[in-house]
């Protein structure tokens, strides 16, 4: 099983540096296509939108079809994708450019779901909160990774070059997946009906834990594509030392999302709502307060504690929405969670620059603060799998 886990995390990372890199460097490419914050959130929120438009066929796709081929196939889409973003980027075509990003944004979404299928498939019942978390911190290892190494790449090799720089990741850790996941493909025999997919969607339970991933990801995007911004703009920081410092928001999440399965499997007996309750609790305030102060340790104490918090929901929402479905629709009930939570990533670095650009950035933050709130009494009533 744990062979499964780290070949399929790793071509995740490379897929979330792939997709997180560009705000890394938003000035430059600002800059050089002479667009300004509210154009420029769409080349990351572009990914989330294709994601949100790809997830539910996907899903459906991916339960009736086989999941470790449709790994494959997402690895090669990358590869493309990052090509023609850097072709693109060269030749200063800002829309070429936005449709590549969309293209790998589906590359992404089958990826992510596909690797929860198989991990959760794989693990049993008892460590399936624990593999399904250590496979979802392949998101901020990507995103620290992205928002660390991404203006260094631009400044040695120009920024269209951050399009290519992680496809490789991607192809060694396919290389490292595809033997040892032999045999977890999904036999036609398996095929869940129309009407199950149906009743995946009209039940109450899986709406309550895909609000919760979507605000979760609007928390999670919104400070990974404006903290940087911020720091730079208001604090007159340089561009490689913003990125750093916003790069422990994501990375803090390599330990949030293991130990929200941990937690859960362990510490809660297998329940689910008293950590993503926590979660919100704890990131809502200190979301609020983070533009109040300009000492950059205790900056740096908030997104270290804010992006543990938020990545607790992150981490354990998608082995919660398995958990409220039959099995043979699992990785349909996985498919919306993504979809649905995507959609908080995707508007949320769009919308944060509409209210950057007109209000600034305290008004920014401190709207996203209350979505921090709005997921507190969410999670307060949300349902616990196999609980009246």
């Amino acid at each position: 099983m744990w062979g499964i886990v780290a070949g399929a995390s790793l071509i995740s990372t490379g897929l979330a540096a792939y997709e997180i890199v560009p705000a890394s460097v938003t000035p430059l490419i600002r800059d050089s296509l002479g667009i300004g914050p509210t154009t420029a959130g769409l080349l990351v929120g572009i990914m989330f939108g294709a994601a949100v438009v790809a997830s539910l066929p996907a899903g459906a796709a991916l339960d009736r079809t086989d999941s470790r081929t449709a790994m494959a196939l997402a690895v090669v889409t990358l590869v493309v994708a990052g090509t023609w973003g850097w072709i693109a980027g060269r030749r200063g075509d800002f829309r070429s450019v936005i449709a590549s990003r969309a293209l790998g944004g589906i590359a992404y979404v089958v990826v992510w779901n596909a690797g929860i299928d198989l991990v959760s498939r794989a693990a049993t019942r008892e460590n399936r909160a624990t593999a399904v978390g250590i496979f979802t911190a392949s998101g901020p290892i990507g995103f620290a990774l992205g928002q660390g190494t991404g203006p260094l790449i631009a400044r040695r090799f120009g920024w269209p070059a951050i399009f290519v720089a992680f496809s490789g990741l991607a192809v060694v850790g396919l290389v490292l997946f595809w033997p040892v996941s032999r045999g977890l493909g999904r036999s036609p025999g398996d095929a869940p009906s129309l009407r199950e997919f149906g009743a995946v969607l009209r039940k109450r339970e899986v709406w309550s834990v895909g609000l919760l991933g979507f605000l979760g990801y609007a928390l999670y995007l919104f400070v990974n594509s404006w903290g940087a911004s911020y720091l730079s703009s208001e604090l007159e920081l340089s561009l490689a030392v913003s990125g750093v410092l916003v790069a422990v928001f994501p990375a803090v999440g390599v330990v949030s999302r293991i130990s929200s399965g941990l937690l859960s499997d362990r510490v809660f007996g297998g329940r689910r709502r008293p950590i993503v309750l926590g979660s919100f609790a704890v990131a809502a305030p200190l979301v609020l307060v983070f533009t109040r102060f300009r000492s950059l340790p205790v900056l740096v104490g908030i997104l270290l504690l804010s992006g543990f918090a938020v990545q607790l929901t992150l981490g354990l929402s998608f082995t919660y929405v398995r958990e409220v479905v039959e099995s043979r629709v699992a990785a349909t009930a996985v498919a919306f969670q993504t979809s649905v939570g995507l959609a908080g990533a995707f508007l949320a670095p769009i919308a944060g620059g509409v209210v950057v650009d007109r209000a600034g950035f305290e008004t920014a933050f401190l709207l996203a603060g209350l979505l921090a709130l709005c997921g507190i009494g969410l999670a307060w009533t949300a349902p616990e799998p196999g609980r009246s």
